[in-house]
């Protein structure tokens, strides 16, 4: 059977839909409220939620954040493609470059470059090279925790908020 990847926006009753397809793998973090909150922000056009169905079934999504809370991106008017997230059985499957694709093409009709965070840690592994292939380079900016800069001699936690920031500049193809 061949691979059919759908990319759409996110409606409404996605919520439940995202939020039980990470709580099957035991992601219980990715709280349903989590989403709806993301819907909220949707509408108001804050954000765009992105997701991709293969061969019909809910698969992963990432959200576009089009007036980004790291400075060094809101300064400059970059916005920040922000929780990327495809499920565990559907990884490596190409779900991550088309939900890439999508977001860039759409960031492209308003800014000249796209911006997001990685984490540090090893579960970002397949990410930072993903990015780094797609043409994402450091923002030069060092790492950020909680989109803010650290400062030498800080201490922070090695989790999810800790970041670098990486930037790349669209094309007309993109």
């Amino acid at each position: 059977m061949g691979q059919d990847i759908k990319i759409r926006d996110m409606v409404e009753t996605d919520c439940q839909l995202i939020s039980a397809g990470f709580a099957a793998q035991g992601w219980d973090n990715k709280l349903s409220e989590i989403y709806a909150g993301y819907f909220r922000e949707q509408k108001e056009g804050e954000r765009e939620v992105i997701l991709a169905e293969l061969n019909g079934e809910f698969a992963g999504y990432l959200t576009i954040v089009w007036e980004t809370k790291h400075d060094a991106f809101r300064n400059k008017g970059i916005p920040e493609i922000k929780d990327l997230n495809v499920l565990k059985k559907h990884q490596r499957q190409g779900i991550a470059s088309k939900l890439m694709d999508e977001a860039e093409k759409r960031i492209s009709k308003r800014s000249k470059y796209s911006g997001l965070g990685v984490g540090l840690y090893n579960d970002y592994g397949k990410a930072q090279i993903m990015y780094v292939k797609r043409g994402y380079i450091p923002d030069g900016r060092g790492i950020c925790y909680n989109d803010r800069e650290v400062v030498p001699g800080q201490n922070v936690k090695l989790d999810d908020d800790l970041c670098l920031m990486l930037i790349k500049e669209l094309t007309s193809q993109t």
